[in-house]
């Protein structure tokens, strides 16, 4: 799969965006809960919202955003790059409300390069780049829509890379394990 194929993916993100499909308001108060969610994973005193079950290195994390009739849930693990520990990454998967779509949403620090967004490789083959499609003042955030090849692909996969870009020429490799990431997708409300 090429870097054609997960720009498509980004744009069908974004397709569905503007077309409102997930964006009712509690639809989106729930993707800011859960982005904070993910936020505080890396800083454990400042969590949010329940750790449902933990599925190898990944977590299950559930809150009721305000306004909204049901509890949400997204599958999260949170990294930090291996030669810089001020550097870090949190992967979330989670499906749409309307159960439609699965969205993976990657929060990279701010000061990322956003022209040359989000690179991913599984088991050291490219599988492409998605762009950056908003920064918060927490980070940055590129989405993808999920479609069978890729979870697929994810769910098969030993190891993950997700690279960002300070500069054209200096990426920052992020390992991600991909341990319980099947189990844990599976269990996701």
């Amino acid at each position: 799969m090429g870097a054609s194929n997960i720009q498509a993916r980004a744009l069908q993100a974004r397709a569905l965006q503007a077309k409102g499909l997930r964006l009712t308001m509690a639809g989106w108060l729930g993707g800011l809960v859960i982005l904070a969610l993910c936020l505080g994973v890396t800083r454990p005193a400042n969590a949010q919202g329940a750790v449902r079950s933990v599925h190898g290195d990944w977590q299950i994390r559930c809150d009721t955003p305000p306004g909204a009739q049901a509890e949400q849930c997204a599958l999260i693990q949170s990294v930090v790059a291996e030669d810089r520990s001020n550097a870090g990454l949190t992967v979330i998967v989670l499906k749409t409300a309307d159960q439609k779509s699965r969205l993976m949403r990657v929060v990279a620090p701010l000061g990322v390069l956003l022209p040359s967004g989000l690179g991913l490789k599984l088991d050291n083959q490219d599988v492409g780049r998605a762009g950056f499609v908003r920064c918060l003042p927490n980070g940055c955030v590129a989405e993808v829509v999920m479609d069978d090849k890729l979870l697929g692909q994810l769910k098969n996969a030993k190891t993950a890379t997700f690279i960002i870009f300070e500069t054209p020429e200096e990426g920052i490799g992020f390992p991600l394990s991909l341990n319980g990431l099947a189990e844990g997708y599976e269990k996701l409300p």
